[in-house]
C-alpha cells in the first residue's frame, strides 16, 4: 500500500486522540507551525488553482483541519491551565499582538473574531450556498447543451463524456461546499467561547492554584489566551478567506492574478482619470500631499505606459494575423481534414435555422436525438450521430438529406404554414396549396394557422414543419440502416451480447462467422425493417445453421424463421383473420428453376418479359387489396421469399413479402387471391 493510504488515517486519528494526550510545550509550537503553515498553503492553492473543481478535496479538507486546529486548542488550553504556559509561540503571538497591553490584545483579538465570523465566514457560507442551488437547477440545461453539441458535430464522444463528468463533479463539490462551510462558521464561534473560558479559569486557577495574585493571573493568563487564541484564529481566519476564494471563483480556466490585473489595468482611461482625481485633491485640499500627489502620478504614469502597450500589441497581432493568413495561403492544402464523410447528415436554408437553434425556440437538435433513441429501440441497432449544417446554397425553405455524403431526399416547407393530410375518410375539403407529403408520398395541403383549427375538427392530419422534416429524416434513416451499419457498430453489438452471453458469442465468432459475414446478415434484416434487438436469438440461429451454409441470403432466411413471432407482431395485426396473397406454385416453380449460383452469390435469370408480366399481375391485385382496405402481403415458400422479393423490390418496393414459416403458430391468415399467370 502506498504512503498516502496511511497518512490521511493517521492525520485523523491523531487529531482526535490530542483531544486526550497532553503535549508538550515544544510539540505544541510544532504542530501550531504545522496548523499555520498548512492554512498558508490551502490559501495559495485557492488563489491559484485554474478551477474550483481542481481542488475537489476541499471541503474534506475543511473537516480535518477544523478537527485538527480544535484539538491543538484544547491541547494549549490544557497545557495553560495546568502549567501557566504554552510554549513559545503562543507566547510571542500573545506578548506582540498585545503590546504589553491586554486590553488593547483582547480588542484586537474580538476584531479578528468578528471579521472571520460576520464577513468571511457569513459570506462564505451564503455564497456556497446559493452556488450550490444554482449549480444543481442548471444541471439539466448543461446536460441537454452538451447533447446539442453531440449532435450537431461540435465535440466528439469523448469530449461529451468529460463534460457530463465534470458537471457532475460541480454539483458534487458545491453541494460539498455549502456543507462544509458550516464548519468553519461553527469553528469561530467554537474559538469566541474556548477564549473567554480561558480567561476566566485561568485567573481562578492561577490565583488558587498556582500561586499567582489576582493582577498576575489577569495579565498573565490573558496574553496566553489572547497568544492561543490568535494562534487559532489566524489559521482560521486564512482557511476562511480560501474557502470564500474558491467558490467566489468564476468557472473560467485563468489564473486569477492576470485575470484580475488584465480586467482591472485593461482600460488606460480609467486610470488616467482616477489619478488625476487624486492628484487634484492632493493639491486643493488639506488631505497630505506627500501621499496623495505620489499616488496619483503613479496612476497617471501606469495609464501612459499601458497605452503605449496596447498599441505596440495592436500592431504585432494585425502583423502575425497577415503572417498567418500569408502561411496558410502557402501551405498545401490539408486533403486529409476534408475526405471524412459523415454517416447522416440534414442540410438546411438559413429560413430553417430558428427550428435548430435552441435559442429562438428551436426544438430540432433535441428531437433528432429523440430519432436516434426511437430507431435503435424500434430497429435494435445503432445509430450513428446526424449532423445538422446550414448550407447557404440551398434555398432558404429547401432541405437535404444525406446519407455518407450522397443526397438520398429533400424537401421543402412553408414558412407560416402547416401541412394538412386527408387520412381518406374527410370529404369536406379545405383550401389551400396543393403539395406531396415527403417522408410518404401521400397527398396533402398548406394551410395557414387560421385554417389549422378548422381542419383538425374535421379530421385532417396537421403537422408543423418541423415535424415535416423530422418525420422525413426518420423514415429516410430507417430506410438506409442497412448501408449505414457498420463492422465497428457490429462489434459493438456482439461485445453487448458477450457481456451476459459469453459461450454463445465464443461459439459464434471468430470460429464460425467473422464480423463482417454477421454484418451481412443483420443489414439484410435491416434492408427489410426487421428489427435486430432479439440478437441472442439471431445469432443462436447463426451458430446453428453457419456450420452448413456461409451464403448470407440463407442464413437471413433462417434467422427471419428463427424471429417469426416478432415479424409477425410486426406485420399482422389482432383480428380474428389476416388477408394475404399467395403465389402460384408454377411461379414459385419458374423461380427455383432460375436460380444460379456462383462464388458471388446466387441470381435469379427470369426473362424480363416474364418478370414483367408478374409484376403487373401483382400491382393489379395490390391494387384491390387497398381497395378492400388490405395491407399488400405476399407468402411463399420460405426457399423462395428471398429471390422472390429480390425480383419485385426495384418496381414495387414497398410491397411486404413473408414466408409461410415466418407466420406465427396463433396468427389466422385468409387468402384473398393467388398470383397466377396462367390464363383463364
Amino acid at each position: 500500500m502506498k504512503i498516502g493510504q496511511f497518512a490521511l488515517g493517521i492525520v485523523v486519528i491523531f487529531s482526535v486522540l490530542l483531544f486526550l494526550i497532553p503535549l508538550n510545550p515544544i510539540v505544541m509550537d510544532f504542530l501550531l507551525a504545522v496548523n499555520i503553515t498548512i492554512s498558508i498553503i490551502l490559501l495559495l492553492n485557492a488563489l491559484y488553482v485554474k478551477e474550483a473543481i481542481d481542488m475537489a478535496v476541499f471541503p474534506s479538507l475543511l473537516l480535518i483541519t477544523t478537527i485538527f486546529r480544535l484539538s491543538l486548542n484544547l491541547s494549549s488550553t490544557r497545557l495553560i491551565l495546568t502549567t501557566g504556559a504554552a510554549g513559545k509561540i503562543i507566547e510571542t503571538f500573545g506578548s506582540f499582538v498585545a503590546g504589553g497591553n491586554e486590553i488593547v490584545g483582547i480588542i484586537l483579538f474580538v476584531i479578528i473574531v468578528i471579521i472571520n465570523f460576520l464577513v468571511i465566514t457569513k459570506g462564505a457560507e451564503r455564497v456556497a450556498e446559493v452556488t450550490a442551488r444554482f449549480t444543481l437547477d442548471a444541471m439539466p440545461g448543461k446536460q441537454m447543451a452538451i447533447d446539442a453539441d453531440l449532435n450537431t458535430g461540435s465535440i466528439t464522444e469523448a469530449q461529451a463524456r468529460e463534460r457530463r463528468d465534470k458537471i457532475q463533479q460541480e454539483s458534487a463539490f458545491y453541494g460539498a461546499m455549502d456543507g462544509a462551510s458550516k464548519f468553519i462558521k461553527n469553528d469561530a464561534i467554537a474559538g469566541i467561547i474556548i477564549t473567554f473560558i480561558n480567561i476566566i479559569a485561568g485567573i481562578i486557577i492561577g490565583a488558587t492554584q498556582l500561586g499567582y495574585t489576582i493582577t498576575e493571573s489577569l495579565s498573565r493568563f490573558t496574553i496566553l489566551t489572547i497568544g492561543d487564541g490568535l494562534v487559532s484564529q489566524i489559521p482560521a481566519l486564512l482557511i476562511s478567506v480560501a474557502t470564500g476564494m474558491l467558490i467566489t471563483k468564476a468557472a473560467k480556466e485563468s489564473d486569477l492574478g492576470e485575470e484580475i490585473i488584465k480586467q482591472l489595468f485593461s482600460l488606460p482611461k480609467v486610470l488616467l482619470l482616477a489619478g488625476s482625481v487624486i492628484v487634484i485633491l492632493g493639491l486643493t485640499t488639506p488631505l497630505p500631499f506627500y501621499a496623495m500627489v505620489p499616488t496619483g502620478a503613479v496612476c497617471i504614469i501606469s495609464a501612459l505606459a499601458i497605452e503605449k502597450n496596447l498599441k505596440v500589441r495592436e500592431v504585432e497581432s494585425e502583423v502575425t494575423a497577415e503572417d498567418t493568413e500569408i502561411e496558410e495561403i502557402r501551405k498545401p492544402e490539408n486533403v486529409l481534414g476534408i475526405m471524412g464523410i459523415d454517416p447522416i447528415e440534414l442540410e438546411f436554408g438559413y429560413g430553417i435555422i430558428p427550428f435548430a437553434d435552441v435559442s429562438q425556440g428551436g426544438d430540432m437538435l433535441d428531437r433528432v436525438v429523440i430519432i436516434r433513441k426511437q430507431v435503435a429501440l424500434e430497429l435494435g441497432t445503432i445509430v450513428p450521430i446526424i449532423r445538422l449544417r446550414d448550407n447557404i446554397q440551398l434555398n432558404p425553405n429547401q432541405y437535404v438529406i444525406k446519407i455518407k455524403g450522397v443526397e438520398i431526399a429533400n424537401g421543402e416547407i412553408m414558412f407560416d404554414h402547416y401541412m394538412a393530410m386527408n387520412p381518406g375518410y374527410v370529404e369536406e375539403e379545405i383550401p389551400g396549396i396543393d403539395t406531396i407529403e415527403p417522408a410518404f408520398g401521400m397527398n396533402a395541403l398548406w394551410i395557414t394557422e387560421k385554417e389549422r383549427e378548422h381542419a383538425e375538427g374535421l379530421g385532417y392530419i396537421v403537422t408543423d414543419p418541423s415535424t415535416i422534416i423530422i418525420t422525413h429524416l426518420t423514415e429516410v434513416v430507417k430506410a438506409h440502416l442497412h448501408e449505414i451499419l457498420t463492422r465497428q457498430d457490429v462489434q459493438a453489438l456482439i461485445d453487448k451480447v458477450k457481456e451476459t452471453n459469453e459461450v454463445l458469442i465464443g461459439e459464434l465468432t471468430p470460429k464460425l462467422m467473422s464480423i463482417g459475414e454477421i454484418q451481412k446478415v443483420l443489414a439484410n434484416l435491416l434492408k427489410e425493417k426487421v428489427s435486430i434487438r432479439d440478437l441472442v436469438t439471431i445469432f443462436e440461429t447463426l451458430a446453428d445453421h453457419a456450420q452448413v451454409t456461409k451464403d448470407s441470403e440463407l442464413l437471413t432466411e433462417y434467422v427471419r424463421q428463427g424471429l417469426a413471432r416478432a415479424i409477425s407482431k410486426q406485420h399482422f395485426s389482432n383480428k380474428d383473420t389476416n388477408k394475404v396473397i399467395t403465389l402460384d406454385p408454377t411461379i414459385e416453380q419458374s423461380i427455383m428453376d432460375s436460380i444460379q449460383k456462383t462464388e458471388q452469390g446466387s441470381y435469379v435469370t427470369l426473362e424480363p418479359s416474364y418478370v414483367n408480366k408478374m409484376v403487373n399481375k401483382i400491382k393489379e391485385m395490390i391494387e384491390d387489396a387497398f381497395i378492400g382496405g388490405e395491407a399488400p402481403i405476399i407468402l411463399t415458400s420460405p426457399i423462395v421469399r428471398i429471390y422472390f422479393k429480390k425480383i419485385i423490390e426495384q418496381m414495387l418496393p414497398n410491397v411486404k413479402v413473408l414466408s409461410y414459416n415466418e407466420v406465427d403458430t396463433n396468427v389466422e391468415i385468409q387468402a384473398i387471391g393467388m398470383v397466377s399467370l396462367n390464363e383463364g
